[in-house]
């Protein structure tokens, strides 16, 4: 299957349910639909803005009174007073960004009718106001303010300081990698790499004799048809869904495409990739059942209440074989294909992955890269030998499991790194551990990730380019069900908290705000403050990244969301149980750098609190009746010695939190996964998902992302299976290095504000490649099966090209970017 740009196939972005149940806001109208017999619902709420709104949004530009068309766009009209004495004309001059200035102006808000206004003596020209200083720098003193500006120091969040393309270009200077390693980086790449370039021509070999075997050829005779596509398309398998590099078979009938691990099966006679679609079954019992109250009305709703487009196959691969010669026939059975014949065919031509192979192989001999990268162990410093006493340096402890060495993280501090850090990094990096990297947002000029600034950036952008949006799409962790929600009330709830009907706290995470592939656009400041904090820019760096793969997919082609992407969302020390704000187990398929950049505490007053008890005795009987009945004719019996839930006499399950602990991080060893899936499988029944119903069924325990393990499934983890994940807090200025392949989870301990990126290290894609093999075996409607890094052989491949093009010139013809494809996309 073939699509342009602009049409890329979107599977597993299905949004979530709509849920069935009005919150108080809002009000119920179900509407039979005939066609499908589901029951939809309708979220009603007022249009009318709230006067707490109209607040924001005054505060928001109220530093922009007396602007060009900013009291026009607020709805309120401004008038200044007449000052009495004699008129003098200020002194006026423009500042670097373009804004006017003048001796009494305050440079955040414009305005030059305030009392006192607090002047730099660094540059001797900006002053700022008091409620400016107060409302847009509650960090700073007036003393921090006299000394050096936020303009100085480069962190103003004015409205032309936050959209001004010198201070952009600036802060995008300063993600400059370093140069002087451009020959090791290349050569570590093409060690790691080369292995896997190898195994692709071994692959194209074996499929090139069992086609002259069908065509009764030998394989120097054999002609292969070259696919026609055009530069921006994007060729995927139409079975199993995985994007193609090369070789594949296409029918000769119909666009009916198939990857060559596909092809493979069927002639094995088991086709594993591209299981058929499922249906998802959950029930809605009523809003009162998610606090373990009577409901009689239950709604059933499948797979199809979920996925705007429901995957249905247009044929069958039932009795689908291949022939004794090897040959397929195309399964489709229609007018239009009747069974054509698949036959192979290139993207890049028959010899071009065997060239590049053997050229790689006379350069890797040349610099003598022979036999397996490995850092050698002194390139690690942690633990060190002071008097008789073991002294781990920038290690945080993080598990305690026995007989291991891997229970303490490498935890550098960002401000300590130095360009030698770079290998002890990798060290750690290439066996499989997070790193965790403190301090990185003191290395930045401090600009600010309050979620009122973020708001104001956002709305400066789409005030001159976009159609205004003071509503966006939240999840509720209680149900996982979106509503929608003001700007206002969300970010409200952020700092303040939000109750439900009953007073229990209700969680909330934006979804997709702003969405990643406008991050830049929407928000250039905060991107460009992000890219230039990263530490390990060789990996992290999403366009100059000297060991990041990602960085090398031509332009042309359709490139995979690898963010940056902002994870905002509310949360609470206290673990309830039911509703708490996660980020559900899951694995990721490609590595990720994720910086907490911002907290807010939100704090529980004593009647509050008693009021969750109240309810976490009621959910404490409501689990242990429904999983009796579930469980009394199954395997898994519910009893005291083997089924355990927290008593609801027990105190909170509570994390002592630190002034900057935001976020608990869980993050599973590769090796447990194994250990990890069978407990999931075992006790599944024990999760709650949409509209707070209980797991009926488990695809795949890990990328169902269904499940979050409490602190009492940990336990029962740790005491049935003997294994435990590293487990520790995220600081605010933490950078999380996360490998692909390792299971996490995340629960917010206060109101947080998260950006991560994605990168592909040459270290982890071995484990890239193990991870697209599970994913293309999930059903075909699965929502973990989305195209977002299928390109790995592309990656490689095309690391390996540019690695020969300019460190031996001569080998391949000079254009040979433009010998790249839209298979890579």
């Amino acid at each position: 299957m073939r699509q342009g740009r602009g049409r890329k196939k979107q599977r597993g972005n299905r949004p979530i349910p709509v849920p069935l149940y009005a919150h108080p806001s809002f009000t119920i109208n179900l509407v039979e639909n005939t066609s499908s017999s589901v029951q939809s619902v309708k979220k009603k709420r007022s249009t009318e803005a709230t006067k707490q709104e109209k607040e924001t949004l005054l505060l928001l530009d109220k530093e922009n009174i007396g602007e060009q068309n900013h009291p026009e766009d607020l709805g309120v009209s401004v008038s200044h007073q007449r000052l009495r004495g004699r008129k003098r004309k200020p002194l006026q001059y423009k500042d670097h960004v373009g804004l006017q200035n003048d001796s009494s102006t305050c440079h955040q808000c414009q305005r030059n009718d305030k009392e006192r206004l607090v002047r730099c003596k660094s540059c001797k020209r900006k002053g700022f106001c008091l409620s400016c200083i107060t409302n847009w720098y509650p960090h700073l003193e007036e003393n921090d303010i006299a000394q050096a500006c936020p303009v100085c120091c480069g962190n103003c969040n004015c409205k032309t300081c936050l959209i001004s393309d010198e201070l952009i270009q600036k802060l995008k200077g300063k993600t400059n990698t370093n140069e002087d390693y451009k020959y090791e980086h290349a050569m570590d790449l093409l060690q790691l790499l080369l292995p896997y370039v190898r195994q692709l021509d071994d692959e194209q070999m074996i499929e090139n004799h069992t086609e002259a075997k069908i065509q009764g050829l030998s394989v120097s005779e054999l002609n292969i048809v070259k696919a026609d596509f055009a530069k921006d398309e994007r060729v995927y398998c139409d079975n199993c869904k995985t994007s193609i590099f090369d070789y594949h078979r296409s029918c000769t009938k119909c666009s009916f495409d198939l990857c060559l691990i596909c092809s493979r099966e069927l002639r094995n006679g088991q086709l594993v990739g591209g299981a058929d679609p499922i249906e998802w079954e959950f029930v809605f019992q009523g809003r009162g059942y998610l606090h373990a109250q009577k409901e009689t009305k239950k709604v059933k709703q499948n797979a199809s209440a979920f996925d705007a487009k429901p995957e249905i196959r247009e044929w069958s691969r039932s009795g689908w074989h291949a022939e004794s010669n090897g040959s397929i026939a195309c399964p489709k059975g229609n007018d239009e294909c009747n069974h054509g014949f698949l036959e192979l065919r290139t993207i890049l031509g028959k010899h071009f992955v065997s060239m590049i192979v053997h050229k790689a192989n006379r350069l890797a001999s040349a610099y003598n890269l022979q036999g397996v990268y490995k850092n050698p162990d002194n390139f690690c410093s942690c633990l060190r030998l002071d008097g008789n006493t073991d002294v781990r340096y920038n290690m945080r402890n993080a598990a305690s499991r026995e007989d291991s060495s891997d229970n303490y993280l490498y935890c550098p501090s960002a401000v300590d790194l130095q360009t030698k850090d770079l290998r002890h990094f990798q060290w750690h990096w290439e066996k499989g551990e997070p790193v965790i990297v403190s301090n990185v947002l003191e290395c930045t000029s401090g600009f600010s990730w309050e979620p009122l600034v973020m708001w104001r950036a956002f709305r400066q952008i789409i005030n001159t380019k976009h159609d205004q949006h003071l509503n966006m799409k939240a999840i509720d962790c209680l149900d996982w069900c979106e509503e929608e929600i003001s700007i206002h009330q969300f970010f409200s709830g952020y700092a303040k908290g939000r109750m439900d009907w009953l007073g229990w706290p209700q969680i909330l995470k934006l979804k997709d705000w702003p969405p990643s592939n406008l991050f830049e656009e929407c928000l250039p400041r905060h991107y460009a403050e992000f890219i230039s904090s990263l530490p390990f820019k060789e990996y992290a760096d999403p366009l100059r990244g000297a060991l990041n793969l990602a960085v090398k997919l031509p332009k042309n082609c359709l490139m995979p969301d690898m963010g940056p992407k902002t994870y905002i969302a509310y949360g609470f020390p206290q673990e309830f149980g039911r509703g708490d704000s996660v980020t559900k187990l899951h694995c990721d398929m490609s590595d990720t750098v994720n910086l907490l950049t911002h907290v807010a505490e939100v704090k529980l007053n004593p009647k509050q609190l008693t009021a969750i008890e109240e309810l976490k005795q009621k959910h404490f009987e409501q689990d242990r009746r429904e999983l009796l009945d579930d469980d009394q004719d199954g395997d898994t019996k519910v009893g005291n010695n083997s089924f355990s839930i927290r008593s609801s006499l027990d105190k909170l399950n509570y994390v002592q939190v630190m002034e900057n602990e935001g976020a608990l991080w869980d993050i599973f060893r590769r090796q447990d996964v194994p250990k990890l899936q069978e407990y999931l499988k075992k006790h599944f029944k024990e999760f709650r998902h949409i509209y707070g119903d209980p797991l009926k069924q488990v695809i795949h325990p890990i990328h169902d992302h269904t499940f979050y393990l409490t602190m009492e499934h940990k336990r029962k983890l740790k005491e049935e299976y003997g294994i435990e994940p590293w487990t520790f807090v995220q600081k605010l200025g933490d950078a999380v290095f996360i490998p692909a392949g390792c299971p996490h989870q995340v629960r917010n301990l206060k109101s947080c504000i998260k950006v991560a990126m994605d990168f592909v290290s040459p270290e982890n894609v071995g484990e890239c490649f193990r991870l697209t093999e599970e994913f293309r075996t999930l059903p075909i409607n699965h929502t973990s099966t989305e195209d977002k890094l299928e390109q790995h052989t592309s990656w490689v491949f095309n690391v390996c090209i540019s690695i020969i093009g300019t460190f031996w010139s001569g080998l391949i013809p000079n254009d040979y970017s433009s010998l790249h494809y839209k298979g890579a996309g």
